[in-house]
């Protein structure tokens, strides 16, 4: 792989979508102890964290994460190997293993709000160890939403067992059976109260393995634990500055790492002079074909070598920003894995009313509040890698394969990272890191630049999506053709009833690396479909919430429509001049949201502003209500950026706009009013929500836009250089 350009488009469609695992002295010194495959001997599992109850899984089916230290793909065969999970210690500690990674999304404390629901244990009595390939079982990556769904399920399964092992320990303590005893606060008590024996004193002395078995789980309608607003349990450390992210870490002896890029994207060096960065004191340069690097004492100094390095380059004709979206109709492919019902010529020639539009989606970057970073240490022959990445077991692949070395001789350590939103699936700054501290012997640590990030990582993939539709007089909706270019297919399936559809995703060829972002194409998907629907109603002179009520069968989807609509007021005033008010309804990921929003256009400054917003969100049984709130929240306001500004712009095969100062984000005086309405169905399984929030804001903006003004605007961002209406 040519590690000095871009690394080939990633596209990740489909459900793709994470806790402080390390650098707290007892964790740390665990994880320095054990070998670097999980695969214990049960008896080396006792000796390095004592004697007491170990969980085991046997998993049947692999989901998002398995039992066992290696990837075996997605089949229904049983593993051959186990792993342990869970080990209640004598001291009354509950050590807890999970490949999923913490990403900012505060999966740590919902997982282990999970355990402690199931064991009836303490929050402060847990001690989560997550995303180390040497220590957890095996996963395939934080993505999907799937953490709440698939590992807090799983979590819960294995606390549950250890919940029943102990009973079983404590009928031989108390020489009774198990109808005359429940578990409470890390205790087995006699149901008449009269005596009780704690988890470590059962857990002493004792070397008990426990294997996974079908058992019953807390209804969450008697949660006690679970559906709580329990506080981040690393919180204190990471607004202190105690947490240590991977650009924070050092190892002795330990030095920098920079890599030349090329000056666009494809470009091939033809010639390279390296004499002036070798003569700087501490420097040296790794040059191995296409890759150019350097390390130095500290960043500056590897930056000053950097910049000495004289190359030429010749480049490749490229597209820009102004012929993208014709270039990705012109080469696309036809549809796949698309849906049809009944007959769209039929629902046509049954509509009294037919519209056709097209919507444009740019390319956007995840900008993450911690680049790229990695810090590489060999040693014989083995290699160690701390990076933040939402796949550590993915990278620990990339890196055997880069190295041609096993697995087993690779070890991938993802600290709590400074957020991902799909962007952190590779492992680039793994792989160079990796490639430096090879070279000159030492650990290396580097990190990626913000415009390294900006311009090397991948993107949102931009889209065109196509819409021609039918409609009755009477609002019922008769056919529907939806066609997406490039940006993917999640989302793209109608939650409304018609009787005629045609829908398709078509792949074509990027000019920019893309790959997974938070929601994926959902985003796409539903400012397409909610704006459509919203000018469907125009035209019919239909409420658009009563519009949508009318095609609307689904009971969750209805549930959460009248939520919002009610928080809001839809239909009890009208909106003050300047101002207009949208609506959208969305799911994905099994979470379903309705959203409202007020725009206000500053017709003298050419800019809108969002000035509320409501969300009424539905995602099963409420695992973390505030953590939820939080997310909810979050996602709006990223939402929020790439309806109104954010866009990736580039010309010849350079990014235009690759550093904070000119790339628009989210700021804090773009912020409206957000009320967040939880519609907790605890009758139902729990999904996950980190993505799902961001598809309904979009819409709802563009929705207002047109009902403040009358222009309806179809291009995502959609006022990039202001609003001029």
């Amino acid at each position: 792989m040519n590690l000095g350009e871009p690394i080939e488009s990633v596209e990740m469609s489909g459900n793709f979508s994470e806790s402080e695992n390390s650098f707290e002295p007892d964790q740390y010194e665990l994880r320095e102890a054990l070998p670097y495959r999980f695969d214990l001997d049960r008896r080396h599992f006792f000796k390095i964290l004592g004697c007491g109850v170990v969980t085991l899984f046997l998993a049947d089916e692999v989901f998002g994460q398995e039992s066992g230290s290696r990837s075996r793909g997605r089949n229904n065969q049983r593993p051959q190997d186990i792993s342990a999970w869970l080990h209640i210690g004598e001291d009354g500690i509950v050590s807890v293993f999970t490949g999923k990674v913490e990403v900012g999304q505060n999966v740590r404390t919902s997982l282990t709000q999970a355990v402690a629901e199931e064991l009836h244990v303490s929050v402060d009595s847990i001690r989560l160890t997550m995303a180390d390939t040497a220590l957890t079982p095996y996963d395939a990556g934080t993505f999907g939403s799937r953490s709440t769904p698939d590992m807090g399920s799983q979590l819960r399964m294995i606390s549950a067992l250890a919940r029943e092992a102990l009973v079983d320990l404590a009928v031989d303590h108390f020489k009774t059976g198990r109808g005359d005893l429940s578990a409470a606060d890390g205790k087995i008590v006699r149901k008449d109260a009269t005596e009780s024996v704690s988890y470590a004193d059962l857990a002493r002395g004792r070397q008990l393995v426990r294997s996974a078995t079908a058992v019953d789980l807390v209804p969450a309608s008697r949660w006690k634990v679970a559906g709580t607003s329990v506080r981040k349990v690393n919180g204190r450390a990471c607004v202190t500055g105690g947490h240590k992210y991977t650009s924070d870490l050092k190892l002795p002896g330990m030095l920098y790492g920079k890599v030349l890029r090329p000056p666009t994207f494809g470009a091939s060096a033809t010639s390279v002079d390296t004499a002036a960065a070798n003569a700087i004191p501490g420097v040296t340069v790794v040059h191995d074909g296409m890759f150019i690097g350097v390390t130095a004492p500290n960043s500056q100094t590897a930056t000053r070598a950097l910049e000495a390095i004289h190359a030429e380059w010749t480049s490749q004709p490229q597209i820009s920003s102004a012929e993208l979206f014709e270039h990705l109709k012109k080469t696309a492919r036809q549809g796949g894995g698309g849906f049809n019902l009944g007959s769209v010529e039929t629902g046509l020639a049954e509509a009294e009313h037919k519209l056709e539009q097209t919507y444009t989606i740019a390319y956007i970057a995840h900008a993450p509040l911690e680049p790229r970073a990695a810090l590489a240490d060999w040693e014989n022959g083995k290699l160690k890698v701390w990076t933040g990445t939402q796949r550590p077991f993915g990278v620990r692949s990339d890196l055997a394969k880069a190295f041609g070395i096993s697995e087993e001789n690779v070890r991938v350590i993802a600290p709590d990272t400074g957020s991902a939103y799909g962007g952190k699936h590779t492992g680039e700054a793994a792989i160079e890191a990796a490639r430096l501290a090879k070279a000159v012997g030492k650990p290396v640590k580097l990190v990626w630049t913000r415009e390294e990030e900006f311009t090397w990582a991948y993107f949102r993939p931009a889209g065109v999506i196509e819409i021609k539709s039918g409609v009755r007089k009477d609002g019922v909706i008769t056919a529907w053709e939806f066609h997406n270019y490039n940006s993917g297919g999640s989302g793209i399936r109608t939650p409304y009833e018609i009787a005629h559809q045609k829908i398709e995703s078509h792949s074509a060829d990027s000019p920019l690396r893309q790959g997974s972002y938070r929601g994926l194409a959902a985003t796409a998907n539903h400012f397409a479909r909610e704006s459509h629907m919203d000018e469907l109603a125009s035209a019919l002179k239909l409420d658009p919430f009563d519009f949508r009520m009318k095609n609307l069968r689904e009971p969750r989807l209805r549930a959460v429509l009248e939520a919002a609509a009610k928080a809001f007021g839809w239909g009890k005033s009208t909106p003050a001049k300047d101002h207009g008010f949208g609506i959208s309804l969305g799911a994905e990921k099994g979470s379903y949201l309705a959203t409202c929003a007020e725009v206000f256009l500053d017709r003298d400054r050419e800019a809108v502003k969002v000035t509320r917003a409501v969300v009424a969100f539905e995602c099963g049984a409420v695992v973390n209500p505030d953590q939820l709130k939080n997310q909810i929240e979050g996602a709006l306001m990223m939402g929020i950026g790439g309806a109104l500004f954010e866009a990736i712009q580039f010309e010849k095969g350079k990014i235009k706009n690759p550093h904070f100062a000119k790339y628009r984000l989210p700021r804090f005086s773009d912020s409206p009013q957000i009320e967040v309405v939880l519609v907790n169905r605890t009758d139902l399984p729990s999904a996950g929500a980190g993505e799902t929030p961001i598809v309904g804001i979009a819409p709802a903006i563009s929705n207002a836009i047109f009902a403040a003004s009358g222009v309806r605007l179809r291009s995502m961002p959609m006022a990039p250089q202001g609003l001029k209406i």
